[in-house]
């Protein structure tokens, strides 16, 4: 399967459940690590970004409460195992705000396994690093589709490691 093609890089996600599932094969993907992730996660409101992170997060074995981190702009999720700072610029009204957010001290963090997830990357412009993976997701009638898109070498190993465990979304 190539990696190239969007359609290739599509999956199908039926339901909450499936996306979290998506979220649970990211995890799978970007771990163990000993260097930093930046995933950009992309769609309208509703998509199912933080249904991913939600997954995402399980996959940590973390069971609390995750949600958008709309307001307060970062949600920070830290063990001993994992690093994961889950952005959310929706409400970013300048790149230039990213400073007051404490951007670069996430990204400057000599930390094992840390995990960028930037929710609305558009917003934050050339102040935010290159992204390893990208999710695009779109709703499709009742359900989502995901496009998932490499843009550095591991990205691109972890997208392909993803998607050929597609049959785990019913795809």
């Amino acid at each position: 399967m190539s990696v190239e093609s969007a359609e290739a890089n599509s999956v199908f996600l039926s339901d909450d459940a499936t996306t979290e599932r998506l979220g649970r094969l990211v995890q799978d993907a970007v771990t163990p690590s000993s260097s930093r992730w930046v995933v950009f996660l992309r769609g309208d409101l509703g998509a199912g970004k933080t249904t991913l992170v939600r997954g995402l997060m399980r996959g940590f074995g973390y069971d609390g409460a995750v949600k958008s981190p709309t307001f307060t702009l970062v949600e920070p999720y830290e063990s001993d195992e994992y690093h994961v700072y889950h952005f959310d610029l929706y409400r970013l009204v300048d790149p230039e705000e990213l400073e007051f957010v404490g951007l670069e001290d996430y990204l400057d963090a000599e930390l094992p396994s840390t995990l960028i997830l930037i929710e609305w990357p558009e917003r934050g412009g050339s102040a935010l690093p290159g992204a390893d993976i990208e999710i695009d997701l779109e709703v499709t009638g009742t359900a989502r589709r995901a496009r998932l898109t490499g843009r550095s070498v591991k990205g691109l190993e972890a997208v392909a490691s993803i998607l050929s465990q597609r049959t785990v979304l019913g795809d």
